[in-house]
């Protein structure tokens, strides 16, 4: 399990800004590979996994749109029940709390699991990694 860096974008809770930042990502050939847009009231915080990371950096500061980056713990999971408890579990005995977690699956017997966590060397070691 590596660590990782997400992006992270505050944008407006109205229509069209998701698709913006969307398809600027798109027309710059980045592919999206997770995302987590919560709802918020006014504004919210989208989080998002790429494959290209400086073409992303580059993509959004070319078309102005302000973010900030995240150090996160990225897995490749097996997609069946249980995986993802069994590795919360060794993250709860260490006494370390998982902040948010959000995953994407495929029907191909594979899960992108990615964890923001306070601790990432701590949660590394905790997962024998």
């Amino acid at each position: 399990m590596p660590k990782a860096t997400q992006l992270v974008v505050a944008l407006e809770n109205r229509p069209g800004e998701l698709a913006r930042l969307c398809s600027t990502l798109g027309e710059a050939k980045v592919n999206i590979t997770a995302i987590l847009a919560p709802e918020g009231k006014k504004r919210g915080k989208v989080s998002l996994m790429v494959e290209d990371l400086a073409a992303a950096r580059e993509a959004l500061q070319g078309a102005k749109i302000r973010f900030s980056e995240e150090e996160v713990l990225e897995a490749d999971v097996d997609n069946r029940p249980g995986a993802f408890g069994e590795m919360a579990g060794k993250l709860a005995k260490s006494k370390i709390n998982i902040d948010y977690v959000y995953v994407t699956t495929s029907p191909y017997g594979r899960a992108k699991v990615v964890m923001g966590v306070r601790d990432v060397a701590k949660a590394l070691r905790a997962l024998g990694e």
